[in-house]
């Protein structure tokens, strides 16, 4: 996660900068736009990844964009991102085995 794991972007950073909170937030929406474009199939093959959850995000960042919870948003980059990107890896893997 580059900016984030060498400590560019902080916690505190993204809490308080409009530029980190725009950075941050466009690639939420490719991610979330994404996802939902995934086959149910796939989704339904991988119920430990909250997908609705992943999906939802983006439509709440795009249609709510005031009424963003910054906070919430932080905890997310920060606590749930990482283990995202670690489920998708191992599904690309695998299907990549498989293929």
């Amino acid at each position: 996660m580059g900016l984030i794991d060498d400590g560019t972007v902080t916690r505190e950073l993204l809490l308080d900068d409009f530029k980190m909170q725009w950075m941050v937030t466009t690639p939420l929406y490719n991610i979330g736009e994404q996802v939902y474009a995934l086959s149910d199939e796939l989704k339904s093959s991988h119920p430990e990844v909250p997908w609705s959850g992943i999906s939802g995000l983006r439509h709440r960042l795009v249609h709510d964009y005031e009424g963003t919870n910054w906070s919430i948003v932080t905890s997310i980059v920060f606590d749930e991102v990482p283990a995202f990107l670690e489920q998708v890896s191992r599904i690309r893997r695998t299907i990549l085995e498989e293929g």
